[in-house]
């Protein structure tokens, strides 16, 4: 497992944990019900300390997400592409067609033989095909 793997299993980890703990957190809202009696005492963290604890690590976490996505994004600029099927139109592609038993009609043969596409033979004879 090289370098890059590694950094790409840690940023999602590191993402699905942002995640997790932005969606912990309570809004802004969330005290106006503390203030009048409701909900005060039932925090792990204490009155004040889960709000503390949960933005520090949030921020530490976010900070985390956007570094290993610098580093990511520097290591995938410097490697070259490989070239895909559709990009290297360059070199024809040869299609192979066998000669079947289906009959076809004289008026199709006269409008192959009119039409402005070319035929290609076929270079696949039949001592190429393997007798079944």
């Amino acid at each position: 497992m090289d370098f890059y793997e590694l950094l790409v299993i840690v940023y999602l980890i590191v993402a699905v944990m942002l995640v997790g703990f932005v969606l912990i957190q309570q809004g802004k809202g969330a005290d106006m019900g503390a203030s009048f009696g409701s909900g005060g005492s039932n925090t792990v963290f204490g009155s004040g300390g889960s709000g503390n604890f949960l933005t520090r690590t949030t921020a530490i976490l976010a900070t985390l997400f956007f570094v290993i996505s610098l580093i990511l994004g520097n290591q995938t600029a410097d490697k070259e592409k490989g070239l895909g099927e559709w990009e290297n139109l360059e070199t024809p592609t040869v299609e192979q067609t066998i000669d079947s038993d289906i009959p076809v009609s004289d008026d199709a043969v006269q409008t192959m033989q009119n039409s402005d596409v070319p035929v290609v033979e076929s270079p696949i004879t039949e001592d190429d095909v393997p007798n079944s």
